[in-house]
């Protein structure tokens, strides 16, 4: 299963403003496979911390723009009732490079999918 977090990478130079709201970028050549052109939403304004750079080459893209990410741990679990069914959902700590990120998801689908986090016992529900 493959995760994409909201997490920057870079700094990278602004080469041109595209419009008054899309700035092209000036990407490396391991991401040539994205657009360089983003919309101001897309990004922040960037103040100098060597801690949080990700280096770009330690974060292989796919080719449908994802990176993979593994299940660390579960941290919760919890119901919801959702049209009438109820729902079992676990909140999943995932890890990669660009750090931890948990995520509600269906525990019945995440049991399938990473039985050994069911092992300890805790959640087994």
């Amino acid at each position: 299963m493959q995760k994409l977090t909201p997490r920057f990478i870079g700094p990278y130079q602004i080469l041109k403003p595209d419009s008054n709201v899309a700035y092209q970028i000036a990407l490396p050549p391991s991401l040539s496979n994205l657009h360089s052109v983003f919309h101001v939403s897309q990004l922040c304004n960037y103040i100098f911390d060597p801690s949080h750079v990700i280096e770009s080459n330690k974060v292989q893209i796919k080719e449908n723009l994802t990176f993979e990410t593994l299940p660390l741990r579960i941290e919760d679990q919890k119901t919801k009732e959702l049209r009438g069914k109820t729902i079992s959902l676990v909140k999943v700590v995932w890890g990669g490079v660009t750090g931890e990120s948990a995520m509600w998801e269906v525990q019945s689908q995440m049991r399938d999918s990473y039985p050994e986090l069911f092992l300890s016992g805790k959640f087994r529900g």
